[in-house]
């Protein structure tokens, strides 16, 4: 479904300068610019990631932008055009999320407003039946390899990464159902790129987290397991010359935001 836009927005000089710096172009390599699918990792509450996607954004004008935060049917429900970004938050009740906010993604719409919108949002109750039967009866187990059995070391890397991520508070029992709904939600991801891909053709821009745009076990992954042949380019983002884990096509450094104690809320 496309949420179209007429060109003539309403924009803040900030705004156009986050979207059109200089450099760019320069920014982003010709392995990007030759790609089918684009993903583009951040961390989630990170600004200066946001400001490269819009960046990005513009430079690959993509005819389609995925995004893990959108679940199909809130586009469903957002069908009319919309010229500032009161109104396409209205229209796809964004602020009335968890995700932040909607002043850090707005940009990454505006730098491509033809783009054709796809969501690939999986909610907690989307998650509940697949979750609750092995995931080789997943209808796309057998499209994207989630009935083959996961490595143990890759198991247990990606159960300790769930604990890290939620500061050792989870029990012990829980971590593999966790793992299984990162892994769909990476399903979710490969299936609406390829999906776009199909629909309006390249190049497509997903949007989300680092974890999702891993080569070696996210979407990516998974992209290559159904359709070896489209060429997939993946960034990561990484804050303050901190190592991001896992394997991408490039890892691009910005620096980080201030915050407070994220495990302080799990005591």
């Amino acid at each position: 479904m496309k949420i179209f836009s007429p060109r003539k927005m309403s924009l803040s000089a900030a705004l156009l300068a986050a979207l059109f710096a200089s450099g760019a172009n320069a920014e982003v390599p010709q392995a990007a610019l030759d790609a089918q699918i684009v993903i583009l990792g951040e961390q989630h509450d990170n600004p200066d990631h946001h400001a490269r996607q819009a960046r990005w954004v513009e430079a690959l004008q993509p005819k389609a932008l995925v995004f893990e935060m959108l679940t199909p049917a809130q586009l469903r429900d957002a069908q009319k055009p919309w010229r500032t970004q009161a109104e396409l938050d209205a229209l796809l009740g964004w602020s009335q999320t968890d995700w932040p906010s909607f002043e850090m993604y707005f940009p990454i719409f505006a730098a491509a407003p033809d783009a054709t919108l796809f969501g690939a949002g999986l909610t907690r109750a989307d998650l509940r039946g697949p979750l609750a039967e092995p995931l080789s009866d997943y209808y796309l187990a057998d499209v994207f390899g989630l009935d083959d059995p996961v490595d143990p070391a890759e198991q247990a890397a990606r159960e300790k990464l769930q604990a890290d991520a939620h500061c050792g508070a989870l029990p012990e029992e829980i971590l593999p159902m966790m793992v299984n709904a990162q892994r769909l939600r990476d399903v979710a991801l490969a299936d609406a790129a390829l999906i776009a891909l199909e629909r309006v053709g390249g190049p497509v821009v997903v949007i989300t987290g680092n974890g999702h745009a891993r080569t070696d076990w996210g979407a990516p992954a998974h992209i290559a397991y159904a359709a070896p042949d489209v060429r997939v380019f993946a960034l990561a983002q990484g804050e303050a010359g901190a190592d991001v884990q896992g394997a991408f096509s490039l890892t691009l450094d910005a620096p980080a935001p201030a915050r407070g104690d994220p495990c302080a809320a799990f005591r």
